[in-house]
């Protein structure tokens, strides 16, 4: 781990890569996840709760949304958090899946080479017990342009990161604050230059307990 941002700045620079502000370096390590995981975008956020959380606003999703019964706590919370209704299902799954029928993909426990799935909102985890261990952190890999316009800003309460909040007279919108810091980006590049192509799921099914008969989940 860089022991700030500036040597982090530095020892990128020495690479070869153009760093003239912290948030040079979220970018960077946005574009070399979206290169390694096959995808032509990637936004990073605080979380991949939070990413499927955006994903869900920006598509207006609304209704009933299908889940695997054993799956992370997180994933139901942000369904109802969003407006929308878990309805559990029986479904055996490795590394990722679909919160059906919107094309959003949790794809929280998978890290590896080209695994972006094609014309979807794919979800990344980064965390000290997944494949790519920095303390906490999201992405969404996409290829819709219209889509990451609208992540960068809803990830930064509607607004440019770089922008000084003085200078700001209105907003299009309202977002919401799930940025990931230039620090846990920095963290992200240093692990990831050393990261395999192939990396086995670090769960599935089989690694989570059936939550669906939570009573706050029933009630709901």
């Amino acid at each position: 781990m860089y022991q700030n941002l500036e040597s982090a700045k530095k020892e990128l620079i020495k690479l070869g890569y153009e760093i003239n502000d912290p948030w040079d370096i979220v970018d960077l390590f946005e574009d070399k996840i979206a290169e390694y995981a096959g995808s032509k975008l990637a936004i990073a956020l605080d979380s991949c709760t939070n990413a499927m959380f955006l994903c869900l606003k920006y598509l207006k999703a609304n209704g009933e949304i299908k889940i695997p019964k054993k799956t992370y706590l997180s994933v139901p919370s942000l369904i109802i958090h969003s407006g929308c209704k878990p309805i559990f299902e029986e479904i055996e799954w490795s590394g990722v899946y679909q919160l059906n029928p919107y094309p959003i993909v949790d794809g929280a426990t998978r890290f590896r080479k080209n695994m972006y799935i094609k014309n979807t909102y794919h979800c990344l985890s980064f965390h000290r017990k997944k494949i790519l261990p920095i303390t906490k952190g999201g992405m969404i890999l996409t290829d819709d342009e219209n889509a990451k316009k609208w992540f960068k800003f809803a990830r930064y309460n509607g607004r440019n990161e770089r922008q000084d909040h003085k200078d700001i007279k209105d907003l299009d919108f309202l977002g919401w604050n799930m940025y990931m810091p230039p620090e846990q980006a920095a963290h992200g590049l240093k692990l990831f230059f050393d990261i395999d192509d192939f990396n086995e799921d670090s769960g599935g099914s089989h690694t989570y307990e059936d939550i669906s008969n939570y009573t706050i989940f029933k009630n709901s």
